[in-house]
């Protein structure tokens, strides 16, 4: 799949991003996807599977981590997933990302999502204050708690978009692989045995049926 070129774009769309590091993707990724378009009534969403998180570790290599994710979300209307950051390699630093995005689609309004407890770390991140000014930042909260704006000299302006939340993490996942359990429920039937695949062949264990 190409990355989104300049030419596609169409005046005044309302584009979302939506990053991480989908280490592995999972349930929760695909209803937060699919709840962003409808309550930011997005014309497209951009999920971007970062290729060298700068504030993480992760575990899969970013070309499965994006395989999988693209496999997440194949046939799904409005949802693209997106290899900028791979392609670009080196850490995946959001201000950038937002920079070639806005030079490819200069007339539309972006979108930067993420959770309230990036959020809160956000003065931590790279040139906080130019990510405002490329887009609109909007927070999902968690347990109906207002997100709790970052301690920065300057404040950040925000929107609250409320998400459906699924108790479901990537390091629980990732601990029910390394320890043989099946990961049911936790990861769409659409990817599992994909992402069992994956974490067989990178630890060489046998693939939990």
């Amino acid at each position: 799949m190409s990355p989104p070129r300049a030419e596609d774009s169409a005046p005044g769309r309302r584009i979302g991003i939506f990053g991480g590091s989908f280490d592995p993707p999972h349930a929760g990724h695909a209803t937060i996807a699919h709840d962003l378009v409808e309550r930011l009534r997005l014309d497209r969403l951009l999920v971007v599977p970062a290729a060298d998180p700068p504030h993480r570790s992760v575990v899969l290599p970013a070309a499965i981590r994006f395989e999988l994710t693209r496999r997440l979300f194949d046939g799904s209307p409005r949802i693209e997933v997106s290899p900028l950051e791979i392609r670009r390699g080196g850490p995946s630093f959001t201000v950038d990302t937002l920079e070639e995005l806005a030079r490819r689609f200069p007339h539309d309004c972006l979108i930067l999502t993420m959770g309230a407890d990036q959020f809160a770390t956000l003065d931590g991140w790279k040139d906080p204050q130019r990510l405002q000014a490329l887009a609109t930042i909007a927070v999902m909260p968690r347990g109906g708690r207002e997100p709790v704006p970052p301690p920065a000299a300057t404040p950040i302006d925000y929107v609250v978009v409320n998400v459906t939340r699924i108790d479901v993490s990537a390091s629980g996942i990732r601990r029910c692989l390394d320890e043989g359990r099946p990961v049911h429920g936790l990861v769409p039937e659409s990817i599992r045995q994909h992402v069992e695949r994956a974490w067989a062949d990178r630890s060489g264990r046998p693939v939990t049926q």
